[in-house]
């Protein structure tokens, strides 16, 4: 794997990263279930691309 190549693996994981934080955050402060539930699943999402990227390296 190039250099460039793994720059932009460690780019992707950082996003993800903040995106699933995010995500956290904004679950402690919902009210309403269906979209709480809705937010966790996406955070979850983010974790299984992060993991994706992650088994690049």
């Amino acid at each position: 794997m190039s250099p460039k190549e793994l720059s932009y693996i460690e780019d992707a994981l950082s996003h993800e990263k903040f995106l699933k934080t995010q995500c956290q955050d904004a679950v402690k402060n919902l009210q309403d279930p269906e979209l709480k539930n809705y937010v966790e699943q996406y955070s979850q999402r983010h974790q299984q691309i992060f993991d994706s990227f992650y088994n690049l390296i």
